[in-house]
């Protein structure tokens, strides 16, 4: 019998797919047996990487990326699964955000990925099936900094859930990851710059780690496959117990460490 985590046979759509958890999704889903269309700002972000074709647009011009997803449904179809991965932020608190810097995230991190999955999942309610991940964040689900990357995080949430009940009739399931901080080659200039940075992040996360892309990568191939066929409109953080509670508050004032 066929595992139910197969995806042989399948096409997905992977956006941000020359990025740390990008190139751990490509992974992923090529061992699951499924065939890789990666999306990214530029060809040369995608060189040297394992696909069956790639979509190219930048994220931050939501005109544009529509017009290029259309071209590439009126060419090839619906792929049989999208994970909007694409996303950009900036290290910033309240005080730090104008509205330049809002609209630029709401654009890239929210606009963009609706731009880019709004021909699909028209497509594939046309069809009659089809599964979209998106990749959001635990700034979606509680404040950690980032005030506009987390409002368009936490956006993408109810987008996922708006395609959840109004297309689940039509066989389009949609779901939400909300990683935690993510060990990917973009904290390597901060921890050269800032080796005991390490030492203020991890005590907030109860596995005493950060997660790895492939866990994320992990997660997005079982909401794609048939082993998750019965689940949509949900949100899996995947973020080492960050959201579970307040490791820091019990050690610091309960433990007294």
């Amino acid at each position: 019998m066929t595992s139910p985590f197969r995806l042989d046979g399948k096409t997905v759509l992977i956006s941000g797919a020359g990025g740390g958890i990008g190139r751990s999704l490509i992974n992923a889903f090529r061992e699951a047996g499924a065939s890789v269309v990666g999306a990214d700002r530029e060809a040369s972000m995608l060189e040297g990487l394992d696909l069956a074709g790639q979509v190219l647009f930048d994220q931050a011009d939501p005109k544009a990326t529509r017009a290029a997803v259309e071209r590439y449904l009126s060419e090839h179809g619906a792929p049989d699964a999208v994970v909007s991965n694409a996303g950009f932020t900036r290290a910033e608190h309240l005080g730090q955000v104008d509205d330049d810097i809002w609209a630029s995230e709401l654009s890239i991190n929210l606009n963009g990925a609706y731009a880019m999955t709004d021909p699909i999942v028209s497509a594939m309610a046309e069809r009659g099936r089809g599964t979209l991940v998106f990749i959001s964040s635990v700034n979606a689900l509680a404040h950690f900094g980032n005030p506009a990357y987390s409002a368009a995080k936490a956006g993408l949430v109810a987008y996922a859930k708006a395609i959840a009940v109004e297309r689940g009739g039509q066989g389009v399931r949609a779901n939400v990851i909300c990683p935690g901080s993510v060990r990917t080659p973009a904290w390597d200039h901060r921890l050269a710059a800032d080796p005991s940075l390490l030492d203020n992040v991890l005590p907030h996360y109860p596995l005493g780690r950060m997660v790895l892309p492939e866990e994320v990568a992990n997660a997005a191939v079982f909401y794609c496959s048939d082993a998750a066929s019965g689940i949509t409109g949900t949100v899996l953080p995947v973020d080492a117990g960050l959201t579970a509670g307040n490791l820091r508050f019990v050690d610091e004032v309960l433990r007294g460490k």
